[in-house]
């Protein structure tokens, strides 16, 4: 049985023992686990890197060669250098940044609707669509929590994916029912921001 003895006072022995009683629980692991999906992703919570994480799983996608769908629902009147740099994958990637702004940006709440309305028809194309490997839909779960997007209709949507098909829900606010019928969940926790604390505005590079 593995003990909690501290890696510090453990001899070169002991330690290439513990390895290899951990490495032997994790292969055992893996070996068990071995069906694949299409899974559903959400990236919430208040803290910072939300859409950062699923643009990591977007430049994987784009690596394997696989064909991948962006969506913002929300911030869209910003040019993120992201898009800059996805634009080199044409005939892999399709970005679409149809959101206006934050909603105190616009002040417009039917236009912020409309947008929102565009741009979750847009996402069933490429959920129906069973070329896309990924399909990343960028603060929509604020366009839920605002109630511009009723939560049912986007889990009915959800399940006209195909069967391998990705699909990552990015914002903070997400809806107990998609939690509830997401595959893989994650709670950004914010501990310390350069805006709150320093008053750092946003920089290229690290915001957008």
């Amino acid at each position: 049985m593995e003990t909690n003895t501290p890696e510090s006072t453990l001899t070169a022995e002991q330690h290439r023992l513990k390895m290899q009683r951990r490495k032997e629980v994790q292969d055992k692991r893996v070996a068990e686990r071995n069906q694949t999906k299409g899974l559903i992703i959400v990236n919430t919570g208040n803290g910072k890197g939300k859409t950062t994480a699923a643009l990591g799983m977007v430049l994987r996608s784009l690596g394997h060669g696989y064909r991948v769908a962006i969506i913002q629902f929300i911030k869209g009147a910003w040019e993120p250098g992201e898009k800059a740099v996805f634009s080199k994958w044409p005939e892999q990637l399709e970005f679409h940044a149809l959101g206006e702004g934050f909603t105190w940006e616009t002040q417009d709440r039917d236009r912020d609707i409309e947008k929102v309305r565009e741009a979750w028809n847009l996402a069933l194309s490429f959920i129906r669509n069973p070329e896309f490997k990924l399909i990343l839909l960028d603060e929509i779960n604020v366009a839920m929590k605002l109630g511009y997007l009723p939560i049912e209709e986007v889990l009915a949507g959800l399940t006209e994916k195909s069967p391998d098909t990705h699909v990552i829900l990015t914002g903070r606010g997400a809806p107990q029912g998609l939690i509830e019928q997401a595959d893989l969940v994650t709670e950004m926790s914010l501990v310390k921001h350069p805006f709150r604390e320093q008053g750092i505005k946003a920089q290229p590079g690290i915001e957008f």
